[in-house]
């Protein structure tokens, strides 16, 4: 992987910063599924199955996905 920089509004990046250690990892993973959807060509569908693929590879589970997608910190 490599790494690049997005610009967000100031309280988004100091909440990414003082997040408990697994939380940017989560992140990350959402972040290049939806980055990956946004430039890639391929179908939608094929996209997100493959990023599925690689996210439970990674450990990612439902509950986790949930925690994210839910979290209002």
């Amino acid at each position: 992987m490599e790494t690049i920089t997005i610009p967000v509004d100031p309280e988004i990046a100091k909440a990414y910063r003082e997040a408990d250690p697994e939380k940017p990892q989560k992140i990350a993973m959402f972040l290049n599924v939806m980055l990956k959807t946004t430039i890639n060509k391929k179908p939608l569908l094929e996209i997100v199955e493959a990023a599925s693929q690689q996210a439970i590879a990674k450990g990612m589970t439902p509950e986790i996905l949930a925690s994210i997608l839910n979290d209002e910190d």
